[in-house]
């Protein structure tokens, strides 16, 4: 069981724990054998066991700089543009690992990159500084999610816990459900939510969604060339797979909460009771305080370093890591029995949003 902790979490703990599965995952593309193993339990396994027996922490103090913040971000999202045509070269290359391993590896690669590479493009695409936006920008790319950094800003933050949200799900609505109407959606909003700033003379240059799509075929021409239409089949499926993981995250952390309507007809203003939280120390750490979601939603241009984990009487909180709590969603019957009681204290009325299928 775990224990509160109120010092702040270092950034070499982030560190440490968002960047250790990429040696692992290098070396398994290499040589396999136990190295593969390693990666996978890493990012299974070990973060669940390391969960339940580490200490919580809280965010650091309003006003505290984090210079390597950035750094770190960065350096994960190198890691993302490194690991990507690596493991497609392992996978559908002439590498010497077996079918077996190559499915192993395919495997932790894919939740690395949905589960810390995400965090951190997420991250950056929130940050001023326009390099550091672009940066986000190129590993969602890379991962054939472009349109996410455009719907993300745009419009899941303006309309979550809404039913103009397509990111937001909705209560007894099942993850496969809602994953397409959430892909569909998101593109689609996304793509004219910055046709209308361009609309507006409000954006410059070129229509986002053309550099999205240029980068696509970019980073699939760069797997054809590795690895002929194997190294196409592969890098897809990776992307897939990471897309996979940004979607559970964004069903676990909204599923079923609501903003009411006010009197004159508005949405309530986003509160940190419009998202789940999770508490635990090692896959906060891991994910880049991803986890730490209500505070990120109320203060988007907040460094993740200081993200607060806010009471459990004032935000909802998920008894389970995130990770398992997105492996339960897998399971429709088994995350609507789990979560029904814990969404009964939040939930607010809102006919609109009801879901009851599969």
């Amino acid at each position: 069981m775990t224990m509160a902790n109120t010092r702040p979490l270092p950034i070499a703990a982030f560190a440490l724990a968002s960047l250790l599965p990429l040696p692992l995952i290098g070396l398994g593309a290499a040589y396999g054998g136990a190295w593969v193993w390693a990666a996978v339990l890493y990012m299974g396994l070990l973060t669940l066991l390391l969960d339940q027996i580490l200490p919580l922490t809280e965010g650091a103090a309003e006003g505290d700089a984090f210079p390597a913040a950035d750094a770190l971000l960065v350096s994960v999202a190198l890691g993302a543009l490194m690991v990507l045509p690596g493991v497609v070269w392992a996978i559908a290359g002439d590498s010497a690992l077996s079918g077996f391993e190559r499915a192993v590896l395919f495997l932790a690669a894919g939740f690395w990159l949905g589960q810390v590479a995400h965090p951190a493009a997420h991250e950056l695409i929130h940050r001023p500084r326009r390099e550091l936006f672009r940066f986000g920008v190129v590993v969602y790319v890379a991962l054939l999610f472009g349109q996410h950094a455009s719907a993300h800003r745009l419009v899941h933050h303006r309309h979550v816990a809404s039913p103009h949200d397509p990111n937001t799900a909705r209560a007894g609505e099942g993850f496969y459900r809602f994953a397409l109407r959430a892909w569909r959606g998101s593109f689609l909003q996304g793509l004219q939510a910055e046709t209308d700033l361009r609309a507006r003379g409000a954006g410059q240059g070129l229509h986002p969604y053309v550099y999205y799509l240029i980068g696509n075929l970019a980073a699939l021409g760069l797997a054809l060339v590795l690895a002929g239409g194997a190294g196409v089949l592969v890098w897809t499926g990776l992307a897939l797979h990471a897309q996979s993981q940004i979607l559970l995250s964004d069903y676990v952390q909204h599923y079923g909460l609501t903003r009411a309507l006010r009197p004159d007809g508005k949405l309530e203003p986003v509160s940190a009771r419009h998202s789940w939280n999770t508490a635990h120390w090692f896959t906060s750490a891991m994910m880049l305080n991803a986890p730490r979601h209500s505070d990120h939603h109320m203060n988007p241009s907040r460094p993740y370093p200081a993200l607060h984990l806010p009471p459990e009487d004032i935000a909802p909180r998920l008894p389970w890591p995130l990770p398992q709590a997105c492996l339960m969603a897998l399971f429709p019957r088994l995350w609507r029995k789990a979560i029904r009681p814990h969404l009964a204290h939040w939930r607010t009325p809102a006919p609109e949003m009801q879901d009851t299928g599969p």
